[in-house]
């Protein structure tokens, strides 16, 4: 019987995360505070139909408005102004992030061409996950037939845990393909 990820996190992940770590009550285990999918528009700058493009792809992949994210200061080897538009944003929480991650693991990963795993390295020091998506065309919700450009973007997985032996458990449970460094 398929489950949900909220699901086997609610019924399988805190129960095995406070045999595994000793936790006393469930609200020690590490959760997932939200998602954050961002993505550079640094080539398509100039051209404002592909920033639309890529922001019409963002917005059906997470299911929510980005917002456009300027630039802190001047660079300029990069061509880049303060207060220029240089990326997009979009920060899922509540049922939308739960619905994100779901869609993540179960239809998007196993859609990448040769994949053979996300690194340990993904779970920074603090239990956070940080993937990189080279093609967004891995989503279902998108056509390739329809796309101009490909677009990369990287998704962002805040948790609680205090350090990366906790987020990797979490996201191993969660069903995440984390494979160990070779």
């Amino acid at each position: 019987m398929y489950k949900s990820i909220k699901v086997k996190y609610n019924t399988e992940v805190i129960s095995e995360m406070k045999k595994q770590f000793g936790f006393k009550s469930a609200l020690q285990v590490p959760k997932i505070e939200k998602v954050v999918i961002n993505s550079g528009i640094g080539k398509f700058i100039k051209d404002s139909s592909l920033v639309d493009d890529v922001k019409n792809a963002i917005t059906v992949i997470a299911s929510q408005k980005p917002v456009m994210v300027k630039a802190k200061k001047s660079i300029a080897g990069f061509k880049i102004r303060e207060g220029q538009e240089v990326g997009i944003r979009v920060t899922l929480r509540g049922k939308r992030k739960w619905d994100f991650i779901e869609k993540l693991v179960n239809s998007a990963i196993p859609r990448v061409r040769d994949f053979r795993g996300i690194k340990e390295s993904a779970v920074d020091s603090n239990g956070n996950f940080n993937f990189g998506i080279k093609e967004h065309t891995i989503f279902p919700e998108i056509m390739p037939e329809n796309v101009k450009n490909v677009v990369g973007f990287q998704v962002n997985i805040t948790t609680t845990a205090k350090n990366q032996e906790e987020g990797l458990a979490l996201f191993r449970l969660l069903g995440f393909p984390l494979v160990k460094k070779i």
